[in-house]
């Protein structure tokens, strides 16, 4: 909702007049199993993309995070705001680090593998919900702390229980990680369309994010797949490092590729297939079913 009205605010600013209709989807409903295992394309989308595709809403207002890497035929991505810090952080009301054996609530995949593979002594229980509702169950004791992304935590005002800023370095983030995107199906005017680029989208997050989710899609990554990239831009030159992590945090693959802004697409693809050659495919089969088998 901060999102929304972020946006809506946006848009209010240069004339437009919003109306926000919430939509609760499936990710935001079943809290009591993983993502994994209420299937990881659209947890967070279906609901909302039928509503566009209806015309019951002009644009949805998402985390770019959560977006799969392949939209339906009709749907487009049209803007990303300007993102904030990507950092992965460790949100405690004591003080804690990971070098110490605690636990730790995440419900991602890729947070999971990474602590597993640099602070294997922490132990990681499954925490879902909104910001408040993983606090709450953290304050009731379920864990130590907290592994989420910078940018939520900020937003709803949460900076000052941040115990640490993970390097990015490590905890490579999640495509898409710290900036909102802004979904339409074909049906939307192009006024409108223009609209929402002109008050919403930042030039350089979209170059990077379009290389991170030519990443994502060339490895198939969804919601569930430990995935990684990180896009960097320098003028009109781009570095894209990514890669993919074992459930358990084993077996590490990275890479990097620069070139021209222009040409995040292609550096995006050949990135992701570097890292599908590098032993990618057979690690992404791997991940697949053990995720099968949970």
């Amino acid at each position: 909702m901060w999102q929304a009205e972020w946006v809506k605010s946006r848009l209010e600013m240069d004339g437009h007049e919003c109306t926000i209709i919430p939509i609760e989807t499936r990710g935001d409903k079943i809290l009591d199993v993983s993502i994994s295992k209420i299937g990881s394309k659209g947890v967070f989308t279906e609901e909302i993309e039928q509503c566009l595709e209806e015309q019951k809403i002009d644009i949805a207002v998402h985390s770019a995070k959560d977006m799969p890497s392949r939209l339906d035929p009709g749907f487009e991505l049209i803007a990303y705001s300007e993102r904030e810090r990507e950092n992965d952080v460790l949100l405690s009301e004591k003080n804690i680090n990971l070098h110490q054996p605690i636990k730790i609530g995440t419900s991602s995949t890729r947070r999971v593998a990474f602590l597993k593979h640099y602070y294997p002594s922490v132990e990681v229980v499954s925490v879902r919900g909104n910001l408040q509702t993983r606090l709450k169950k953290m304050q009731e004791g379920l864990c130590d702390g907290l592994l989420l992304a910078y940018a939520g935590v900020h937003r709803m005002g949460y900076s000052d229980r941040i115990q640490s800023m993970l390097p990015l370095d490590q905890f490579t983030p999640a495509v898409g990680q710290g900036s909102i995107a802004i979904e339409c199906f074909e049906s939307l005017s192009k006024e409108k369309v223009n609209a929402v680029r002109k008050c919403v989208n930042h030039v350089e997050t979209e170059f990077r994010l379009l290389a991170e989710r030519a990443f994502l899609r060339t490895l198939e990554g969804g919601c569930s797949i430990p995935v990684f990239a990180l896009a960097t831009a320098d003028e009109d030159k781009l570095k894209l490092s990514g890669g993919l992590i074992s459930l358990e945090g084993d077996k590490l693959i990275k890479e990097d590729i620069q070139g021209d802004l222009n040409s995040a697409d292609i550096l995006g693809t050949t990135l992701g297939n570097q890292i599908l050659n590098k032993g990618g495919r057979d690690l992404l089969k791997l991940i697949r079913d053990q995720l099968d088998s949970i």
